[in-house]
């Protein structure tokens, strides 16, 4: 039963991943320490994403923004010590609770004014940072970078392709982080391995439903799924 969950969620954090690039991570460590360990729960996502990034970026490499990709990466990597300092510095619940309004706020101003958008990467970086501030703190880099690739107007394809280019360095660093603490451990490969045939069908029905998004209602349900995360992040703190 154990492991049949852990198979299901991984299916569909991956699903929800490939089909629009992020937001997996409110999904795949939260109900996976439902039926195992946060210690084994945690590698075994961060194994999957590095996996779905770059099972996508091979596929997919000639939709990814590169230099996007490569400011956001530089970014965020100058954004990860202030995250660390925030985690030790600040009150969770008040970091989670502002993010989650700021958010919910962007979003849904995006939904009333389509309108809004960037025409290069001029603020990749702004973007970037706080994607490393976030993710340096609580694990939460997608938000920003959503963010980014809906004001870029990227198509379906290029959002998707250009977070995988991002994910796939930010995800291999993860992991090689938890291999050096000693987490990656017999159990992790086990559950790892195990979900592999679900990962990669996964991959293919995310890709598909990917393709069949036009542009402007993939936008739309971009900001929808910001409008979910925001809200998750609120009842997290309840």
């Amino acid at each position: 039963m154990t492991l049949a969950a852990v198979i299901a969620v991984i299916a569909l954090a991956t699903l929800v991943r490939s089909t629009f690039g992020f937001g997996e991570a409110l999904i795949a460590v939260p109900l996976l320490a439902f039926v195992i360990p946060v210690k084994v729960a945690a590698p075994v996502a961060a194994l999957v994403s590095v996996t779905v990034a770059a099972v996508v970026v091979i596929q997919d490499w000639r939709h990814v923004h590169l230099a996007s990709a490569a400011w956001l990466i530089v970014a965020t990597l100058a954004g990860i010590p202030l995250g660390l300092l925030l985690l030790t510095r600040v009150a969770e619940p008040i970091v989670k609770a502002m993010l989650a309004v700021i958010i919910m706020g962007f979003a849904a101003q995006a939904l009333r004014s389509p309108t809004w958008r960037l025409e290069n990467d001029r603020w990749a970086w702004l973007f970037g940072f706080i994607a490393g501030v976030l993710g340096g703190a609580y694990g939460m880099n997608g938000p920003p970078l959503a963010m980014y690739g809906s004001l870029r107007r990227w198509s379906p394809a290029e959002f998707r392709a250009t977070l995988q280019g991002y994910f796939l360095p930010a995800s291999a660093v993860g992991v090689a982080g938890y291999w050096w603490a000693g987490l990656w451990t017999p159990s992790v490969t086990w559950f790892y391995l195990a979900s592999l045939p679900v990962v990669a069908l996964a991959i293919i029905a995310g890709r598909v439903l990917n393709r069949r998004l036009v542009a402007d209602r993939f936008t739309s349900a971009v900001y929808m799924g910001l409008l979910v995360v925001g809200a998750v992040l609120l009842l997290t703190l309840l």
